[in-house]
């Protein structure tokens, strides 16, 4: 939001508020508080003169896919064609639509770091809602001419980010060491992820919507991994804590490799990863230290 603000251009909010608070927008902010699933969301339309979608609305942990895959559905598959429908009939011209990582499913090591024409095998519903969803993005260009950008996350963080869900690893670290607490590693801790801070996320998703390149899958990420351990040593290092830690069994779903190449990204968007792990580390951290700061002032 803050970049495309910055880059002047036009932008609507529209969440239900159910993970985002309304206090992260920027001040002047056109907001709507509303489900993508929501009728009334065309009425949001008929108001505007939209040119480009920027969909990042969804479910977006694996462990409640696994626990409520209707709701997963509905929520990313039902709601991305609620909206397509809306965008087909309000003259839309691109939609940019946040995939992910989960998609992929555990990759042999052999084919790391992972490619966009890879093989899909997803090991949670959650990575099969978002290959639904990008199906249908597909069809919908060939059917009526909506063009599309798909960008698959690799693991993505900073401030402002919902301290909860697996995806949301960092941040949940990053408020249990600001509070002093104990963090807990589901697995054996050796599991690796490739991090990439939100602000680098917001660039691509700009380059997103001015690219002639449309109609095509991007991973975003920094092509580099990083075992959770390997994580925990950054943060005992910048914030000088001995930070205690305990293991717990894997969760269903959960992948242990994930390493993703950005080179199509990098040549076709112009586009390349410019924050460091240790830098955005310390960025998330001392955000989380200042909340701490103030709700016991």
């Amino acid at each position: 939001m803050r970049k495309l603000q910055k880059e002047k251009l036009n932008v609507t909010v529209v969440d239900n508020l159910s993970t985002g608070k309304i206090e992260n927008l920027p001040a002047g902010t056109s907001f709507v508080q509303m489900d993508i699933n929501d009728v009334q969301l065309e009425k949001v339309f008929s108001k505007g003169n939209f040119d480009a979608i920027v969909h990042l609305a969804g479910q977006i942990t694996v462990s409640t896919s696994m626990k409520d895959p209707s709701f997963d559905c509905m929520q990313n598959v039902l709601g991305t064609v609620h909206l397509l429908e809306i965008a087909r009939k309000h003259g839309v011209k691109r939609i940019v639509f946040s995939s992910t990582a989960a998609v992929y499913g555990d990759v042999q090591e052999e084919y790391l770091p992972v490619v966009e024409s890879q093989c899909l095998k997803p090991m949670s519903f959650y990575g099969l809602s978002k290959i639904t969803a990008e199906k249908y993005l597909q069809l919908y260009k060939e059917s009526f001419g909506l063009d599309y950008v798909v960008l698959r996350f690799s693991n993505v963080y900073g401030e402002r980010q919902v301290d909860s869900g697996e995806g949301g690893v960092i941040s949940i670290f990053a408020n249990c060491i600001s509070s002093d607490k104990g963090i807990t590693i589901y697995g054996d801790g050796n599991q690796t992820r490739d991090f990439i801070y939100a602000g680098d996320i917001a660039n691509g998703i700009y380059k997103s919507l001015l690219t002639k390149n449309v109609n095509r899958i991007y991973n975003l990420s920094t092509e580099s991994e990083i075992s959770l351990n390997g994580l925990i040593y950054i943060f005992e290092k910048i914030t000088g804590k001995n930070i205690n830690k305990e293991y717990a069994s894997p969760r269903a779903g959960d992948i242990y490799k994930s390493i993703l190449a950005n080179g199509r990204a990098c040549y076709q968007l112009s586009w390349k990863p410019e924050v460091s792990l240790e830098d955005g580390l310390k960025v998330t951290y001392e955000y989380f230290c200042n909340i701490h700061k103030h709700m016991g002032s």
